[in-house]
């Protein structure tokens, strides 16, 4: 299962498409890449930039180590000119240069990030990522209005979640994966309208809003954090929108709710490594656009539904180490299927047949109307 992607299939299509990320931001602004001629425009004589050097100073100054000498060239009044600092027209100025995007990804940079980085105000892309960044984002990060993609992935951060990101107005793009990040999530992270949110492999414990039925996200990541209670059948208002959701060694204790099976768009669902229990919803025969599921290291239960394999667009399925006792034949047809450890008669690699019977012998598990197990121990 692919987690680890530096970018969601559309958003790479989309980044490949745009040839840098000056481009990108002109984009955003809504304008024409390009300066319209005249006099050279810098820090000297024109005052965004001017601000975008007293910004950029500041980061170079809480910089600690810069292996690859990526801000040696950052002297001087010639901002656009910095490595990683791409220049466009304002948006409200068409005549007037202002910065649009930082990119100092895969740097190895070590430092902490400054207040002064506030002062980039007409930021439409912030990629810092695969860093070495401590601490935490500055409290003037809403003053980015313009800000469209953040990510700082790959970093040392630490504390709780940045609570400013709720306060930039027009980023669509949040990737925060790979951080020393702990505590809650806001619920209301589900509320704004981004198409991409990261936040896995942090040390996040909370527990799924039913808010998350609001994102209209295309692609959310939650693996490999603390998550509590059960997915909320909200999870179906997602079907417009969602393409990829992966919820993978989250800790999740519930059944799977029927909602999922509402979710048209979707092409990987990834809910494996969790304690999930009862079976699958027969619902998910209608996810024709399914190219990949993973259900495995749960406790699920009971028989595939033939409607799950015979899903048309399907070429991974995998839910090895259950205790499902049986499989339509066409399951086998599935280009990859791993159904190993689990109670199928006749099929190799299974457990033990005192495994199966003692699982059986389980007092069943019974979820209420929410998908969550009917009594739900406490935390």
């Amino acid at each position: 299962m692919a987690m680890h992607h530096a970018r969601p299939p559309a958003l790479v299509l989309a980044l490949l498409l745009l040839s840098s990320a000056a481009l990108l931001a002109a984009v955003v602004f809504g304008q024409q890449p390009g300066v319209p001629p005249g006099a050279k425009q810098t820090a000297a004589n024109n005052p965004r930039l001017q601000q975008a050097y007293v910004a950029l100073q500041a980061l170079k100054r809480a910089i600690t180590e810069d292996p690859k000498n990526l801000t040696r060239s950052w002297c001087g009044p010639d901002v656009c000119a910095y490595f990683g600092v791409f220049c466009a027209a304002a948006p409200d100025d068409p005549h007037t240069q202002t910065v649009a995007g930082l990119d100092l990804n895969h740097g190895d940079l070590a430092g902490t990030f400054p207040e002064e980085l506030g002062l980039l105000t007409d930021l439409a892309l912030l990629h810092l990522n695969s860093n070495r960044f401590a601490g935490t984002l500055p409290d003037s990060l809403p003053k980015l209005h313009r800000l469209h993609e953040l990510d700082v992935s790959n970093n040392r951060l630490s504390g709780g979640f940045p609570q400013h990101i709720l306060c930039l107005p027009n980023v669509k793009y949040v990737d925060v994966r790979f951080n020393n990040l702990c505590g809650a999530v806001p619920p209301a992270i589900f509320d704004k309208p981004l198409d991409a949110l990261f936040l896995n492999d942090n040390h996040f414990d909370f527990e799924l809003p039913d808010s998350l039925g609001n994102s209209p996200a295309s692609v959310v990541v939650l693996a490999n954090l603390r998550l509590r209670g059960c997915i909320p059948p909200t999870v179906g208002k997602m079907a417009a929108t969602l393409n990829e959701l992966v919820v993978l060694n989250a800790g999740l204790r519930s059944c799977i709710p029927q909602e999922v099976g509402w979710l048209r768009e979707l092409t990987v669902l990834d809910l494996s490594f969790n304690n999930l229990q009862g079976m699958l919803p027969e619902s998910m025969a209608g996810m024709h656009k399914l190219e990949q599921l993973d259900v495995a290291h749960n406790e699920l239960w009971g028989h595939i539904p033939e409607g799950v394999c015979a899903l048309p667009s399907l070429r991974n399925f995998t839910y090895s180490y259950n205790f499902f006792c049986t499989e339509p034949a066409r399951c086998l047809d599935v280009r990859r299927v791993d159904d190993r450890q689990n109670c199928i008669a006749g099929r190799p690699d299974q457990r033990p047949s005192d495994q199966c019977l003692a699982f059986l012998h389980r007092p069943p598990v019974r979820c209420d109307d929410h998908g969550c197990f009917a009594q739900q121990p406490h935390y």
